[in-house]
């Protein structure tokens, strides 16, 4: 029977035209991690920070928009695919957003986020309250949209001046939007969401291990580099999945309306952002460490990773803390030895490096899993 109604159901899950979109963000990360091929220098962090939050905030609106539409209907499914079409010229256009062609990347990215923004209306116009949420979000959105278009026209200094305003209207318009009582956010699908984006980032970091890997020639020091780097992306998957990710879905469960959208906002769309900035330092750490297997990781690709360690875990405390109100001590503590121990062991071969990650990394897992066992008592962790 054909679909009249393109709102999305109470028991949607997450489909395969949206594993579809995401993977033009696979090629996004790996786009962005190539910004820093040629150096951790000040200029190239600051490109990939600002290229990957335009990006990643392409993406979150749309899943956003995903989350209020059945994406089992056909128009749904053909509006996805176009903007994944068009989302794969902005990733195309990645590294020559600052090298002289920077329209190439904002008008497709400016795109993407028009046909996000007419979906969520459309999918909205059966709910008043949440169609009034929606067009609110847009009017404010614009300001950042336009913001990017002038950046790109402008280019030279004045690129990285107006994409910065970008964010900030960005942040802005998240602010004001999520104070609308219209939300209607299914708490499910959009933690299933931020769940596969946080798998394909960490993807990306096995991508890299095992590209160096195949190119090199085998040697000792390089399969223990290997061992570790994919020991330590699989820490960071267990330092997220079997209770972070599924605590947060569960406070998002406890509360309605604007304060819904809020959370929402605040734990996934903006928290999960440094945690995905860390996914990519990480990874740009790793495909160093395993190029130069035998030698210590420079200052930039050992900053990398130390602060990507700090980003991705202190990120995962940031957001627990805002929907339980739980303070993640034990992690932040560790996590800052950690760093610091990282920054200061310069000239050691760079497995130390990652294996002082991986010790820092495991220790959270245990400590964290340790108390969710003694506060739950023979109940069984969430999963």
């Amino acid at each position: 029977m054909r679909k009249t109604s393109i709102t999305s159901p109470e028991d949607q899950s997450v489909t395969f035209v949206e594993l579809f979109f995401d993977l033009v963000f696979v090629f996004c990360i790996t786009q962005i991690v190539g910004i820093l091929h040629h150096g951790f220098t000040f200029g190239a962090v600051a490109q990939s920070v600002l290229v990957f939050w335009l990006v990643w905030w392409a993406w979150t609106q749309f899943t956003w928009a995903l989350n209020a539409a059945d994406t089992d209907h056909a128009n749904v499914q053909l509006l996805t695919l176009a903007a994944t079409a068009v989302a794969f010229f902005m990733a195309v256009s990645v590294p020559a957003a600052f090298e002289g062609a920077a329209l190439w990347f904002a008008g497709p990215y400016v795109l993407v986020r028009s046909i996000g923004l007419w979906l969520y209306s459309w999918a909205a116009s059966e709910n008043e309250g949440q169609l009034a949420a929606v067009r609110t979000f847009a009017f404010v959105s614009i300001g950042g949209l336009a913001a990017v278009l002038v950046g790109a026209i402008a280019g030279g200094d004045q690129l990285y001046y107006f994409w910065g305003l970008a964010i900030l209207l960005d942040v802005i318009a998240a602010n004001v939007g999520g104070r609308e009582e219209g939300w209607n956010l299914h708490p499910g699908h959009f933690s299933e969401r931020h769940g596969l984006i946080v798998i394909i980032a960490l993807g990306e970091s096995l991508i890299v291990a095992g590209g160096g890997l195949v190119s090199a020639p085998q040697e000792i020091s390089l399969v223990v580099v290997g061992f570790l780097a994919v020991t330590l992306t699989c820490a960071l998957w267990w330092s997220y999945f079997p209770y972070i990710k599924p605590a947060l879905e569960e406070a998002m469960h406890g509360v309605k309306g604007s304060e819904r959208a809020q959370m929402a906002r605040d734990t996934f769309s903006l928290a999960h952002f440094p945690m995905l900035c860390g996914i990519i330092g990480i990874a740009a750490a790793l495909e160093v460490a395993i190029a130069h297997s035998h030698e210590a990781l420079a200052t930039g690709p050992r900053a990398a990773l130390a602060v990507g360690l700090l980003l991705f875990l202190g990120g995962t405390a940031v957001a627990r803390w805002r929907a339980l109100r739980h303070n993640s001590l034990v992690r932040i503590g560790v996590v800052l030895v950690m760093t610091a121990t990282v920054l200061l062991l310069a000239g050691v071969p760079s497995y130390v490096s990652l294996a002082v990650g991986l010790a820092g990394t495991m220790v959270v897992v245990f400590l964290e899993h340790r108390e969710i066992r003694t506060s739950h008592g023979a109940q069984p962790e969430p999963a």
